[in-house]
């Protein structure tokens, strides 16, 4: 059986859930009220029924009542200093704290709530040229912060997660959030798919990662999406799912480890290659009109690896490695160099 989902939803970050906030908030106002409601009780001498003259509890709870959410009816009232000074110093406060609790809740149970859902409205129009990423365990928090470091801006990424922990972690780094489970159409048209740059999914588990990846070139087929996928077998998978680029960090890392074995500096220029804050940058560009024609080992200032020209991927070594119209060509440069991948 298929399972229900809910309408997908931009999520604001809260440090409490709504219905424990409530809760805290109703009991709060039930201890005030208690304590009028005793105090009153215990010095009930102290109180006069205008009605009937005698003072029950149920006078006393109705009194109480009255008391801490208006001023009163006149009906009954404090005749003694005790009980006056008790409904000045004691009640009048339980009054404004008992009032401050309800406006409070109303601002935060329906005023900002119906603001949040416009302004959240509001930024799912907007979004245009922006990165979602689908998971936010710790691979999907290294990209996000990966690609703020490299320039982009917290507002230009979207993260889609189904875990409310994962979406407060990434609403605290200032990123747009939608809770619900990318899988489905709905949820990555809430999050912009048509409009996005690119897509990166990293769920955690293939099957996911897979399905996430089809749903996407269903809906966006001109959007490119980079997989993250832990099974080598499963590689074929998210190729033929549509991921344009397809990262296994287990077997990447254990590639790494390897060579460092026998080159301990290989991790390290690895690492200074793909971070921000390395002395160098890779980046991928289309070839400038001033340099067809000429070799890659000629093109400056960054050093060309290879250029990619009709799916065909032609090394700089390689004499047919000469520019042309519409050739991709990698390259690495040094850091800071305008033009650096964002």
């Amino acid at each position: 059986m298929k399972r229900a989902i809910g309408k997908p939803r931009f999520y604001r970050r809260s440090g409490l859930s709504q219905r424990f906030a409530l809760g805290l908030r109703v009991g709060a106002a039930l201890l005030l009220v208690g304590i009028a409601l005793a105090g009153h009780w215990l010095d009930r001498e102290g109180l006069r029924d205008n009605a009937d003259g005698s003072v029950s509890f149920l006078d006393v709870l109705y009194f109480t009542m009255i008391t801490v959410t208006t001023v009163g009816y006149g009906d009954i009232v404090p005749v003694t200093d005790r009980a006056r000074m008790f409904d000045t110093f004691v009640v009048t406060p339980v009054r404004v704290f008992v009032w401050l609790i309800f406006l409070g809740s109303a601002y935060n149970f329906l005023l900002r709530n119906t603001w949040e859902r416009w302004r959240m409205a509001a930024i799912q129009r907007q979004l245009d040229d922006h990165t979602i990423i689908c998971g936010y365990s710790a691979t999907g928090q290294e990209a996000a912060n990966e690609l703020m470091r490299r320039g982009c801006p917290p507002g230009e990424i979207v993260v889609v997660d189904e875990a409310e922990d994962a979406l407060e972690v990434a609403a605290e780094q200032g990123l747009a959030t939608v809770h619900g489970d990318a899988t489905h159409n709905a949820v990555l048209a809430a999050a912009g798919l048509a409009r996005a740059r690119s897509l990166i999914v990293t769920p955690g588990r293939d099957d996911t990662a897979i399905l996430i990846a089809l749903t996407a070139r269903r809906l966006a087929p001109q959007v490119p999406v980079a997989v993250a996928i832990r099974a080598t077998e499963n590689e074929v998978l998210a190729q033929d799912a549509g991921a344009a680029v397809i990262v296994n960090p287990i077997s990447f890392g254990g590639q790494l480890l390897a060579g460092s074995s026998v080159g301990p500096h290989l991790a390290d220029y690895v690492s200074d290659l793909v971070t921000s804050h390395g002395r160098i940058a890779i980046r991928e560009r289309t070839a400038a009109p001033d340099e067809l024609g000429r070799h890659l080992r000629d093109v400056r200032p960054g050093q060309g690896l290879r250029i990619y020209r009709g799916g065909q991927a032609i090394g700089f070594w390689e004499d047919e490695a000469v520019l042309r119209e519409d050739d991709v060509v990698i390259e690495v440069v040094p850091q800071g160099v305008v033009g650096s991948p964002q």
